[in-house]
């Protein structure tokens, strides 16, 4: 007995080593693998900023673009940018978090809620291009019709609206935004069912309504995952190149839309906030493509500092979303 029980031991010692031999391994495999993808990163982040070294300066930010490598700026692309996921995040953020809602507490779960919810799953992989395809079409065309520009007078100024709206801001930001919407609406679902159902029943039996339980009991609970899907989705919409350029827009321009590059302009022509989403545009993917594209050395120094601009804009909009995000996850107490 005694000898069948060392056995047993013995084999199930051998087996213990093996599976800390395996676990030890794989460890190391994930460890290497990251740290690899860090090293790589790293090269590629040290090698664009030391190319664009002698190129990124207070006078390319503020300069429009040129002909001329060492004129160049990038001012165009910045505020084209940053109009464009203002507008994307206007359109994008209330209805994805009212889609979610609806599906997740107020829709029965039927075989239409489930086709729904399918086709918002293949929508969120289906390639940028296609989108841009479609915003073209239903923004930029309006199916063929032909294009007519209106005079709206609005007491303190005049708005040309175009209809359809042309390779304005606006087609761009509303093909943005269905690019956007599968990914803000996917996430902010997940970020509802995690939401403890004691939270919700609490309420009712405090006698609070179903919007009043969504509003200030559900809805601040899941907001930091909320807010981490947005985040998500707007870092993709700045990246994003293929539907832009699809839709028409520009690669080379000297203008911001509305007319509005200082503070200076905006209280000299405060109609200019809403001339900017008629007005044409360009983005700082756009521009970055355009000078990969010129074949003059000069414009290589050019590109490098754009990418160098293009990663910290996307780096300080996602650190502002992820402070607040913080600030939310906080005041949680469950």
């Amino acid at each position: 007995m005694r000898c069948i029980i060392s056995t047993l031991h013995d084999e199930y010692a051998i087996q213990l080593r093996r599976r800390h031999r395996a676990g030890t391994a794989f460890a190391w495999f994930c460890s290497l693998s990251t740290w690899f993808s860090v090293l790589v990163l790293a090269v590629l982040l040290a090698a664009v900023t030391w190319q664009a070294a002698g190129t990124v300066s207070w006078r390319f930010l503020v300069r429009y673009d040129s002909r001329i490598a060492e004129n160049a700026g990038v001012l165009a692309g910045l505020l084209g940018s940053l109009w464009l996921i203002g507008l994307t995040t206007l359109f994008c953020v209330p209805i994805g978090v009212g889609a979610a809602i609806y599906l997740e507490e107020y829709a029965k779960p039927n075989w239409l809620t489930r086709l729904i919810q399918l086709n918002i799953s293949n929508l969120a992989g289906v390639p940028s291009i296609v989108y841009g395809i479609l915003g073209f079409t239903a923004f930029v065309r309006m199916f063929g019709i032909a294009q007519e520009t209106y005079r709206v007078h609005l007491g303190f100024t005049t708005v040309n609206i175009s209809l359809p709206f042309g390779r304005s801001l606006l087609s761009g930001a509303l093909t943005m935004t269905l690019l956007s919407l599968p990914v803000v609406i996917i996430a902010a679902q997940e970020a509802l069912r995690s939401v403890p159902p004691s939270i919700r029943h609490a309420a009712y039996a405090l006698g609070a309504t179903k919007w009043q339980t969504i509003r200030h009991q559900v809805l601040p609970a899941a907001l930091p995952g909320i807010l981490t899907g947005v985040i998500l989705a707007m870092s993709r919409a700045l990246g994003e190149t293929a539907p832009l350029a699809v839709i028409g827009a520009a690669t080379y321009i000297t203008f911001a839309p509305g007319k509005i590059d200082s503070f200076s302009d905006l209280a000299a022509n405060p109609g200019g906030v809403l001339q900017a989403p008629f007005d044409g545009f360009t983005v700082l993917p756009m521009q970055i493509y355009n000078w990969v594209m010129l074949p003059r050395p000069g414009f290589r120094q050019v590109t490098a500092a754009g990418i160098v601009v293009l990663l910290v804009v996307l780096f300080l909009m996602n650190s502002t979303a992820i402070f607040i995000r913080q600030r939310f996850q906080q005041k949680i107490r469950w």
